[in-house]
């Protein structure tokens, strides 16, 4: 009977472990459960929640943010990272190449494509409202054995990656320019189920 529990014990474990390493993280948190469980958790992190917009405020990456939860189906399947503060079309460049080479710096993502940084004359204004060219670059969250293990990883692991994907868009409003994040985990995403 011993035996048995201590295996029962250590086959639960690996199947928390196991699920936990497949779903997107925002700040170590999961992106999964309740929204009222997220907002706890994240109020643990010291974000405050605001009733009245239904967004919790602090400060990511250095930059004043507003956090959206995002459910389907009562489960959480996205995180919105929202810069609190606008800018300008240059300073906006700037911090989306920032990002990107962040992000490609980061051993706990892959890029989903080549180079996605914006060229210094791309005149984004111009682009937006006359091509709507949309600015965005996405990353595979691939936890903190790093990119390099991916490459050794089975079809089904690399299937559970691809939908652990973290990007960001460049969103434009009367001229000032902001950027907006999303930790999504489409494994709780609505698959017509409910068609």
């Amino acid at each position: 009977m011993k035996r048995f529990l201590i295996v029962a014990l250590i086959l639960l474990l690996s199947a928390t472990s196991f699920s936990q390493n497949n779903v997107t993280q925002f700040l170590g948190i999961p992106v999964d459960g309740t929204k009222t469980d997220m907002i706890q958790k994240l109020k643990a992190k010291g974000y405050t929640y605001n009733a009245t917009h239904d967004v919790l405020e602090g400060e990511f990456n250095g930059q004043d943010v507003f956090i959206a939860i995002v459910t389907e189906n009562n489960k959480v399947y996205r995180i919105c990272v929202i810069d609190k503060n606008e800018t300008s079309e240059s300073q906006i460049k700037i911090r989306f190449n920032k990002l990107c080479n962040q992000f490609e710096n980061n051993k706990k993502y892959l890029s989903v494509g080549k180079d996605q940084t914006i060229s210094e004359s791309e005149d984004i204004s111009y682009e937006m409202l006359v091509h709507k060219k949309e600015y965005q670059a996405a990353f595979y969250q691939v936890g903190p054995e790093g990119a390099s293990s991916y490459y050794n990883k089975s079809l089904e692991e690399i299937e559970q990656i691809s939908k652990k994907v973290v990007w960001f868009t460049i969103t434009e409003h009367y001229g000032k320019y902001s950027i907006t994040m999303y930790y999504d985990n489409y494994n709780n995403r609505s698959n017509g189920e409910d068609l």
